[in-house]
């Protein structure tokens, strides 16, 4: 009988007892009552405990991506330049004494001006400013304090002559109106022709702040890449404004001047020769979309455009092989069994993984982007170049993130390229710049904070011990070894005062090695035991980290040692070796970037940044654009 059922079945002696129709004394109905609920309580303890669910783990967010915000415009202040004093009339103003050291006994004391002597060009120049109390110039905060720093100080026309525009203004508007073969935007530089003498102050400042910002832009790009989102990472160029009007108000090569502060690197001279090229071709005939993704025994209206693009592209040789079976193909839209050896050639011809799957990465190669995508990628890869130094250095190492490549430059030569696995879209690997330190050899893999929380902190939650059961090492804040079992890991939420860590050994998530250069992102090169990832097209799978498909040759490029040196340091224990000199290294991502013979490589955007770009230049133009 179950508890319920012997209470049901009590309940009517009990009622009976205090209705009074059942002779029950007063110990009775104390009986009755520690039977019943004596009972409950018993078997209360009796049953088991039901289990409680541990509380939900922690996650540690990603990076965002934000939306872009634009300082506004701020007015150039004349009447702060109009303020400079003006110099006295006459030949010398007041005189001071300055004592000045001697070889002989006794003071030696020389009288020096204050003030030279009446400059009537720049008391004009003062008066010029002065009449433009009504008039509205915007510019960039640091631009308009810059105008007004440099011509309290240095008053003066750097742009007209007898209230005509000179030849530095001749060839500064020349450069700036062919702003747009460098991917700017011409209007954001326009200054309306010197009317007269009478205009030659509003020409003066309006030029001065147009050529300012086209040094910015130049120099550092129109955005802020830190705006974009939190996985650009780059510290602000310095722009030195004064420096630069000096030079060019005395400069006569104005072009040569202004063009310099472009990045100075044959492969940005690549992008300016891809960009008027695209600008003059035809649109393509032939367009596929760009998301296709077919395989054999599926059908598209697409399809029979990759066999034509095929056929268009191929050589005498791929054509006497696979030209038959193209024809025979006669349009159809079903990618039939017998089409397959063709589109694996074609694969294969353009450096792909020859699967016979047609996906994106297949239709870029074979299709190519449209001319206003491969226009954009241009015009963006322009861009983020301006965040990298002005000139690479003759050695480093180049990741570019949306090619799947690293390759290591000396000399300005490339020396060797290598695929390789970065950060899925949930896990972006990063945009930065940074100096490659030393090598690790048999590393440990010292888990990051976000992935021991987000992947490893569930499992911990339901089982202590799963660190130690995987022969992870888990250290308390004194670096003393503790067992995972033994902590209340709901105690801590994602703030856990632990490190974790996979010693070396065959499943190691770094493999053999790994190639550092430290940073608060926690990304570095390194080795990898699931080479099967290098076989992919599309090779977005890790956490971040950037994985090379040979380690060994990497190791000892940057090292200066050969690959039997790498080789035998392999052959001992754990252990590190410093660099003797370090390797800047560039973690980037370029959807349009040049390959060694100058033609550009174009590649899908993995991680959608792109659009992220354009829209923060769209939105920079729309700032500049009532002010231009």
């Amino acid at each position: 009988m179950t508890l319920f059922s012997r209470r049901a079945a009590a309940l009517p002696v009990f009622a009976a007892a205090l209705c009074g129709s059942l002779p029950v004394g007063d110990a009775s109905a104390q009986y009755l009552f520690e039977r019943l609920f004596n009972e409950d309580r018993q078997q209360r303890q009796m049953e088991p405990a039901a289990p409680v669910a541990p509380p939900p783990a922690p996650k540690v967010a990603a990076p965002q991506y934000y939306t872009y915000k634009v300082d506004a415009l701020v007015r150039v202040d004349f009447g702060a330049i109009a303020a400079v004093p003006a110099r006295p009339s006459g030949g010398r103003a007041a005189t001071h004494s300055v004592t000045l050291a001697s070889a002989q006994p006794g003071p030696n004391v020389v009288t020096l001006s204050d003030a030279a002597p009446a400059d009537p060009a720049r008391d004009a120049f003062v008066a010029a400013i002065s009449g433009l109390a009504g008039t509205e110039l915007f510019a960039e905060k640091d631009i308009a304090e810059a105008l007004v720093a440099y011509y309290r100080t240095s008053p003066g026309f750097i742009w007209s002559s007898g209230g005509a525009a000179n030849h530095r203004a001749q060839a500064a508007q020349e450069v700036l109106g062919e702003a747009a073969k460098h991917g700017l935007v011409a209007d954001d530089y326009a200054v309306a022709p010197l009317a007269g003498p009478e205009d030659a102050a509003r020409f003066e400042m309006a030029m001065s702040a147009r050529v300012l910002r086209y040094v910015r832009d130049a120099t550092r790009g129109r955005i802020d890449p830190n705006r974009l989102s939190g996985y650009h990472d780059f510290a602000p160029k310095p722009v030195d404004y004064a420096h630069a009007l000096e030079v060019l108000s005395d400069a006569f090569a104005v072009r040569t001047y202004l063009e310099g502060f472009h990045p100075q690197t044959p492969e940005y001279a690549a992008l300016v020769k891809e960009l008027a090229s695209l600008r003059a071709s035809q649109e393509n005939a032939i367009v596929v979309d760009p998301k296709l993704v077919l395989k054999p025994g599926e059908s598209s209206p697409d399809f029979p455009k990759i066999l034509q693009l095929i056929q268009r592209d191929a050589d005498s040789a791929f054509l006497a092989e696979h030209g038959p079976t193209i024809v025979l193909a006669g349009g159809s839209e079903l990618y039939s069994d017998d089409l397959v050896p063709v589109i694996k050639a074609a694969q294969a011809a353009r450096g792909l993984t020859a699967d016979g799957v047609i996906g994106p990465r297949t239709v870029a190669a074979i299709a190519g982007d449209s001319k206003a995508d491969r226009v954009s990628k241009v015009e963006v890869a322009m861009e983020q170049m301006r965040w990298l130094p002005q000139k690479l250095a003759s050695r480093h190492v180049f990741i570019n993130v949306p090619e799947f490549r690293a390759t290591y430059v000396e000399d300005g030569a490339d020396k060797l390229t290598m695929r390789t696995v970065v950060g899925t879209p949930r896990t972006q690997t990063f945009f930065f710049q940074d100096e490659i330190e030393y090598v690790e050899f048999h590393p440990y893999w010292g888990i990051p904070r976000s992935i021991l929380v987000n992947k490893y902190l569930p499992k911990l939650y339901e089982d202590p011990s799963y660190l130690d059961r995987i022969g992870y090492e888990v250290t308390d804040g004194r670096g003393q070894r503790v067992s995972s079992s033994s902590i209340a890991w709901t105690s801590y939420g994602a703030n856990i005062p632990f490190d974790v860590r996979q010693p070396p050994g065959p499943k190691n998530s770094l493999g053999e090695m790994k190639i550092m250069f430290p940073n608060k992102h926690a990304i570095y090169m390194h080795d990898t035991p699931e080479k099967h990832l290098f076989a992919k097209d599309s090779r977005a799978y890790s956490n971040g980290c950037v994985r090379l498909q040979d380690p060994r040759a990497m190791a000892a490029a940057v090292l200066g040692w050969s690959r039997e040196q790498v080789e035998q340091r392999l052959k001992g224990e754990h252990g590190q070796v410093d660099l003797a000199a370090k390797v800047p290294v560039y973690v980037v991502y370029f959807t349009a970037w040049p390959k060694a013979d100058g033609t550009v490589n174009y590649s899908p955007d993995v991680y959608g940044r792109d659009e992220f770009v354009l829209k923060a230049m769209a939105r920079t133009a729309e700032v500049r654009e009532p002010a231009a």
